[in-house]
């Protein structure tokens, strides 16, 4: 993805997961850069830089976490599912 010369990088992540409704882990993968540095860029440096995007960025940053439990349980739901298929203990 090429980078607009005028918008910091935090700014491309948080549009880019504003756009496609995506977590911290996704949008990392998408830009092949580290969770630990999207979270830092969009929880830090963003708020500074551009703080209407930040409570946009926020919104969706707070309704992951308040769903994250539902995705674990769902992971581990399919983890058994596929152990039970295969007949693995």
């Amino acid at each position: 993805m090429k980078q607009a010369p005028d918008k910091d990088r935090c700014e491309i992540l948080a549009e880019y997961m504003i756009e496609h409704g995506l977590t911290v882990r996704a949008v990392a993968y998408a830009f092949s850069i580290s969770k630990s540095t999207v979270h830092k860029d969009l929880t830090e440096k963003l708020e500074e830089i551009n703080p209407d995007l930040y409570d946009r960025v926020r919104v969706i940053l707070d309704k992951n976490k308040s769903e994250r439990h539902l995705r674990g349980g769902e992971a581990t739901r399919v983890k058994y599912l596929k152990k039970r298929v295969r007949g693995t203990p």
